[in-house]
């Protein structure tokens, strides 16, 4: 512990080394709402469905973008959600060679519940904070995951 009242780095490593497991473990105990059970729903789709519900109806390509992943990628899981129903997708009114995305009203309420324990969470956690601690917060979980991911280089 430095002398500040802050972690050195080490101290911040160990909590985090402990931490993370118990905040994973916690999260995937969040139980799929007995509406969606029967559709095969992965972490993947937790997030595209998150994106659908929090900014409304969005097209493949910006998706791929908010997702960081390929728009064939996005297609593919778009095609699958909307096989199963959960997924709506129509012509954009105002470019009709344009797909857009949205969630099959029928599940909207379904997918709300799903995400609202999280999003509930995470609210509790960051509205303490200001704009600046929330970014940092943000950017310090993606450095994370990039370099654990390799992507980063580090």
């Amino acid at each position: 512990m430095s002398t500040d009242g802050g972690l050195s780095v080490d101290d911040g490593v160990r909590t985090m080394l402990l931490l993370m497991p118990r905040l994973v473990g916690r999260a995937k105990k969040i139980k799929v709402p007995a509406a969606l059970r029967a559709f095969d729903l992965a972490p993947r789709h937790l997030s595209l469905l998150s994106y659908l519900l929090f900014d409304g109806p969005l097209g493949v390509n910006e998706l791929a973008a908010r997702l960081e992943v390929a728009p064939a990628t996005v297609s593919l899981m778009v095609s699958d959600l909307n096989r199963q129903g959960i997924l709506d997708r129509g012509a954009d009114p105002a470019d009709r060679r344009r797909a857009i995305v949205s969630i099959a009203p029928a599940h909207e309420p379904a997918i709300k519940d799903w995400l609202a324990q999280g999003a509930g969470a995470w609210r509790t956690a960051l509205a303490p904070l200001t704009p600046e601690q929330r970014r940092l917060v943000a950017d310090t979980l993606r450095a994370y995951e990039e370099a654990v991911t390799g992507e980063a280089g580090g």
